[in-house]
C-alpha cells in the first residue's frame, strides 16, 4: 500500500472524531510532563545542582532537559519500528504509561540537599525515560489520526495532535503560574514544585483509559488482513525511503527549534536574562500558547485548501524576517513591549505547526509510516529542539541576547530548501494541479 493510501479510504466520521481526541489526549498529558520541567528549570536547578550561581544552576538545569531528547530518536526507532508492525493503537497506550510513570518519578525525587549527587543522577535517568517514550508519541499520534482521517480534511484533524502537545505546554504554563501566584518562593522550592509532576497520575490514567478503547487504523488492519505487514520495517525504512526520512528531519528542523524555543526557553529567558518576575513570564507564555492553540487548527484547515507548502514555506520566511526585530523588542523595558514580541512569534510559528505532522505522514506508505515518520523527526528533536534552550542559553555567552533569534533563523532557512525542493501533498491542491505531487 502506497503512500496514496491514505487519499482512498473514507472512514466514518464518529471513528475520525474518537481517534482524534483519543490521540489529542494522549498529547497533552506527554507535553504537559515536558512543560513542567522547562518551566520549572529556575527551581529544579537550584534543588538539584546548587553551584551558588543561578545562571550556571539554569544551564545545568537546561543540559539534563536536553539529555531527554537525545534518546528520543532511539526511542522513535523502537516504537517506531513496533507500530509497524504489531500496530498504532497499542504502542500509543504504552508510550502513555511509560512517561506518566516517569514524570511521577520526578515529583517523588530526593533533592541534592537530601541524597547529594545521586539526586541528579536519578533526575537524568527519569528525563531519560521521558524522552525515549516521547520519542514514539507526536509521530504515532499523528499517523494514527491520518490513518483514521477523511483525505480531504486530513490536515485539519492531524493538527490536532499538535494542537493538544501546545495544550500540554500551556496547562504545565499555567500549572506554574498558580503556583507562583499561590506560593511563597520558599514553598515553591521546598516542596510546590513537586505537585504539577505528580499531576501526571491522574492525567495518564485518563489518558491510558481512553487510549485503550481505541480502534486500530483501518489502513494498517487492511495490511495486517491481507498478510503484507514488512517483516523487517527498519530495513525498509533506511534501504528504501531514507530520502523521506531525511524529508521529515528536515521538515521538522524548524518546527522544534522554534518552538522549543519560543515555548520553553524564553519564559527562563524572560526571568533569568531580562530580570522579569516569574509571574511575568508565565503569562506571557499563557497568552502566547492560547493563541498558538486556537490558530492551529484554523491553519490545518487552510492547508487542505490551499495546500501544505504555502504554509509551510510563509512560516520559515515570516521567521527569517521578524525573528531579530521581535526579540530586540523582547528587551525594551514595557511589559506591553514584552508580550507583544513573545506573542507575534508564536503567531509566526502556528503557521507551521497547524501543517507540519500531516505533511510528513504523507511522506510515507502505510507498511513504514510510523517508523519512518518517528525516526525522521525525532532525530530533528534530538539535533536541534530539546536541546536548544541549552545551546541558546551558551550562545548568548558571546552573542548576546539576539542568539535565540539567530538560532531560529538558522533553523527557518535550512528547513525552508527542504520544503521548497519537496512536492506538495494535499490530496485537494493535488486534484486540482496534479503537477504539483
Amino acid at each position: 500500500m502506497s503512500a496514496s493510501a491514505l487519499e482512498t479510504h473514507r472512514p466514518l466520521r464518529s471513528t475520525t472524531a474518537k481517534a482524534t481526541l483519543g490521540a489529542t489526549l494522549g498529547s497533552v498529558v506527554e507535553w504537559f510532563d515536558v512543560a513542567v520541567y522547562a518551566y520549572l528549570a529556575p527551581v529544579i536547578g537550584m534543588n538539584f545542582f546548587p553551584t551558588g550561581n543561578q545562571a550556571t544552576g539554569l544551564l545545568l538545569s537546561f543540559a539534563v532537559f536536553g539529555a531527554a531528547f537525545v534518546v528520543r530518536p532511539l526511542g522513535g526507532l523502537v516504537f517506531g519500528v513496533l507500530g509497524d508492525k504489531i500496530g498504532r493503537q497499542k504502542v500509543l497506550a504504552a508510550v502513555l504509561l511509560l512517561v506518566s510513570g516517569a514524570t511521577v518519578g520526578i515529583g517523588l525525587l530526593p533533592t541534592y540537599a537530601a541524597i547529594g549527587v545521586a539526586a541528579p543522577i536519578a533526575l537524568v535517568g527519569l528525563r531519560l525515560v521521558q524522552g525515549f517514550s516521547a520519542g514514539g508519541e507526536l509521530s504515532g499520534a499523528a499517523v494514527f489520526v491520518a490513518e483514521h482521517s477523511p483525505p480531504r480534511r486530513r490536515g485539519y484533524f492531524v493538527s490536532w495532535m499538535e494542537m493538544g502537545a501546545i495544550a500540554g505546554f500551556l496547562l504545565g504554563a499555567l500549572a506554574v503560574l498558580a503556583l507562583n501566584l499561590s506560593l511563597t518562593d520558599s514553598q515553591l522550592h521546598a516542596w510546590g514544585w513537586r505537585l504539577p509532576f505528580l499531576m501526571a497520575a491522574p492525567m495518564g490514567a485518563i489518558g491510558l483509559y481512553v487510549r485503550s478503547r481505541l480502534e486500530e487504523t483501518p489502513e494498517f488492519t487492511e495490511v495486517k488482513n491481507s498478510g503484507e505487514v514488512e517483516a523487517h520495517p527498519l530495513r525498509e525504512t533506511l534501504v528504501h525511503h531514507w530520502p523521506a526520512v531525511l524529508r521529515a528531519a528536515g521538515f521538522g528542523l524548524y518546527q522544534n527549534a522554534a518552538l522549543y524555543v519560543i515555548l520553553t526557553f524564553v519564559p527562563s529567558y524572560m526571568e533569568v536574562t531580562l530580570e522579569r518576575g516569574p509571574d511575568v513570564a508565565a503569562l506571557s507564555a499563557v497568552v502566547t500558547m492560547t493563541v498558538i492553540c486556537v490558530l492551529i487548527p484554523v491553519v490545518g484547515h487552510l492547508s487542505d485548501r490551499i495546500g501544505r507548502r504555502p504554509l509551510l514555506m510563509g512560516s520559515c520566511v515570516t521567521s527569517l524576517l521578524t525573528s531579530v526585530p521581535l526579540f530586540w523588542l523582547m528587551g525594551r523595558e514595557s511589559v506591553a513591549a514584552v508580550f507583544a514580541a513573545h506573542l507575534m512569534l508564536g503567531v509566526f510559528l502556528s503557521l507551521y505547526l497547524g501543517v507540519t505532522m500531516a505533511a510528513i505522514s504523507e511522506l510515507f506508505s502505510t507498511k513504514v509510516r510510523f517508523g519512518g515518520f518517528a525516526i525522521g523527526y525525532n532525530l530533528s528533536v534530538a539535533a536541534f529542539g530539546g536541546t536548544a534552550p541549552f545551546i541558546v542559553t551558551w550562545m548568548m555567552g558571546f552573542m548576546g541576547n539576539l542568539a535565540p533569534a539567530y538560532y531560529i533563523m538558522a533553523s527557518a532557512a535550512v528547513t525552508l530548501m527542504v520544503v521548497a525542493t519537496s512536492p506538495e501533498t494535499a490530496p485537494r491542491r493535488i486534484e486540482r494541479n496534479p503537477r504539483s505531487r
